[in-house]
């Protein structure tokens, strides 16, 4: 039977050894979650996310010095000396309080998520809520006197588009579950509700003087109208939210400068809440003209922050498939290029630093394709290493290679990391299109995917196509009204770049993807015969009757110009089953069976087709799963299945 609903056992387990060695070596990296420096820039949060499963916080004890993990704290970062840690929850969001002596986090630790302080001495620690609530992104107020959180109150399950949808039952019109600001007193632990009931907050930032946040935030579901978020004002003691700027496309990071008089956010084309990429902007705190002061930028602004003179702004990069961070201009006078480096440094989540108030001293996780995760600090680019706990993790694939291209009158770039190979054997290749569209590849520790599969002897081309991070907003909108077409063209001219930059069989390439990278197999497999095997994951083949099916529709309105109801056409032209009977190539179909941004219908209907046209093909439902798989078996089981295939039929 070709439809598989997965269930235990999986795959087997002997069906390839590199394969299980690639899992085991990856399954012993410890990773980064988050990190938060102190304000004094004297230690450092962590939160790591153990081969065991959970994510852990490390403060007292586990809070790094300048001079780094100590052998007593490396034991208790392994879990074996966590005072205050109970051993199987998860902890998230360290937030330093102002005076470097605290810090909140959530935690699980009485059976549900609440708020927690711990001093840095790890004595005193204290729970501060007593409520049934999904909570992110704690922020101490300036004064620290308060501390303002996101929180789902009653939650049936974590919030985002990319965790396992609730199966729909009842009236779905009641089942919208409002992310708010809750104001929390830490002297008295009383929790107050900052924003309306009817108002879902993605981001905020508290005003210098503790009296006011500015909100990032909707009317109506969070899960589905992200791209119309606009930008309020509000009192920390609650009311009304004032609305003082309605956006053209997205906006991500809303921060308040520090003398009060200025907020500055980024606003771009983003197909993910929380996967953010655009240019800068600065608008008075009390509303008015927005200006965009990084007009021209051939970057794209995934973090920001404002430097204590007020005047300027520390931004993190996608910067031509790297990381990168730059000095702006509050005024637009400039951008000046800070560092720019062949990997990954972040937060835990997106290119940025934490920074401590001298505004030099950072804390960041460092990765590339060469080198996994740790902890370093220090001034940007002159950073020193605090965490060895991934030092004995070698890699199992070989090097990465930049490429550059021209597509149309577009410059291309993409990275090629070469499986391994004996002699000089020219190696098959597997082009790995990234999801989104709205996102970059820049170099860092591999996915198990693409780990298994360099690992297993296959080169992986990664390009970042138009669409993508990295070259600008006019590069980034380059694809509206056009999915399909320009952005297939600067993959396919990038396999050519690939293949004569390399030895590569040109007669061996295959093409897989997730998300909008599961659109483009299913779409390159209708226009082309070049691919000797496909793998789709959570793809989309008609944006007609997906439009309809997904929990996130507003975000296709900002790249096909309209609503399906109102310009079928612009969807049909770029949907796959379109041209369906041109499918010729063994397609591998993998999906979750809860997942909200791409539903499996869609999964469905594409298997159904290739079944029908008499192409090889084989459907892989996940149970409980979204749009991005949590469980540990199921993303194994997703990198045999892809080694598996592309042996079978490469």
């Amino acid at each position: 039977m070709l439809i598989v609903f997965l269930s235990l056992p999986l795959l087997a387990q002997s069906r390839d050894a590199v394969i299980d060695q690639t899992i085991a070596t990856l399954s012993r990296v410890v990773e980064f979650e988050q990190v938060a420096i102190s304000p004094d820039g004297t230690n450092v949060a962590l939160v790591t996310h153990s081969p065991g499963g959970h994510e852990r916080l490390y403060a007292g004890d586990g809070i790094l010095s300048a001079a780094g993990f100590t052998d007593n704290e490396r034991g208790l970062h392994k879990g074996s000396r966590a005072r205050y840690v109970p051993p199987e929850t998860d902890e998230s969001d360290p937030a330093w309080s102002p005076d470097s002596k605290e810090v909140a986090f959530i935690s699980a630790e009485s059976g549900r998520p609440e708020i927690y302080v711990v001093s840095a001495n790890r004595r005193n620690l204290r729970k501060l809520t007593d409520i049934n609530a999904a909570f992110s992104k704690p922020k101490w107020s300036p004064d620290g006197k308060k501390i303002a959180v996101l929180a789902i109150e009653n939650p049936s399950r974590k919030g985002g588009a990319l965790v396992a949808m609730t199966p729909p039952s009842g009236d779905v019109e009641t089942q919208v579950e409002e992310q708010r600001l809750a104001i929390v007193d830490v002297a008295t632990k009383s929790l107050t509700w900052a924003t309306p009931v009817d108002m879902y907050v993605f981001d905020y930032d508290w005003s210098p003087d503790s009296k006011s946040i500015v909100i990032e935030a909707v009317h109506g579901s969070g899960d589905d109208n992200y791209w119309t978020a606009a930008l309020y004002r509000c009192a920390a003691s609650g009311g009304d939210a004032k609305l003082i700027y309605k956006p053209s496309l997205q906006i991500a990071t809303p921060r308040w400068s520090r003398d009060g008089k200025s907020i500055a956010f980024i606003e771009g084309l983003m197909s993910d809440e929380g996967n953010t990429g655009g240019d800068v902007f600065v608008i008075p705190a009390n509303g008015g003209a927005a200006v965009n002061v990084t007009p021209g930028l051939r970057a794209s602004a995934t973090t920001l922050q404002w430097l204590a003179d007020s005047r300027s702004l520390l931004i993190g990069e996608h910067v031509n498939g790297r990381s990168g961070f730059a000095r702006v201009a509050a005024d637009g006078s400039g951008v000046t290029q800070l560092w720019s480096g062949d990997e990954r440094v972040s937060n835990g989540e997106l290119i940025a630093v934490t920074l401590a108030n001298d505004g030099v001293t950072t804390a960041v996780v460092r990765e590339s394709y060469t080198k996994p995760p740790d902890v370093w600090r220090g001034k940007i680019g002159e950073w020193t290493q605090l965490t060895h706990l991934n030092d004995d993790v070698k890699p199992l694939w070989g090097n990465a290679k930049n490429i550059e291209w021209t597509s149309d009158q577009f410059h291309v770039q993409g990275w090629l990391i070469s499986g391994t190979a004996t002699q000089s054997a020219k190696l098959p290749m597997i082009v790995q299109v990234h999801g989104g569209p709205s996102s970059g590849v820049v170099p860092a520790w591999p996915s198990l995917n693409l780990a298994a599969l360099a690992a297993s002897g296959y080169a992986v081309f990664l390009p970042n196509p138009r669409g993508s991070y990295g070259q600008g907003e006019a590069f980034a909108q380059a694809n509206v009204k056009d999915f399909g077409r320009g952005d297939f063209r600067d993959i396919l001219t990038g396999v050519d770049a690939a293949i004569a930059s390399a030895p590569i069989d040109k007669d061996r390439v295959g093409i897989w993807g997730w998300s909008y990278g599961g659109y483009m197999t299913m779409w390159a497999v209708t226009q082309t015969t070049r691919f000797r095997a496909a793998v789709a994951g959570a793809g989309i083949v008609n944006f007609e009757s997906y439009y309809g099916q997904n929990s996130i529709d507003q975000w296709m309105i900002p790249f096909f110009g309209a609503s399906v109801y109102d310009d079928p056409m612009m969807y049909r032209r770029s949907s796959p089953i379109e041209y369906i009977k041109n499918v010729k190539t063994p397609t591998l179909v993998l999906v979750g069976d809860r997942d909200g941004e791409v539903p499996a219908p869609q999964s469905f209907e594409f298997y159904h087709a290739l079944k029908t046209l008499g192409v090889k093909t084989k459907l892989i439902v996940y149970p409980d799963e979204g749009h991005r798989f949590v469980k540990a078996e199921h993303r194994r089981d997703v990198a045999k299945r892809l080694v598996v295939w592309f042996d079978e039929n490469m």
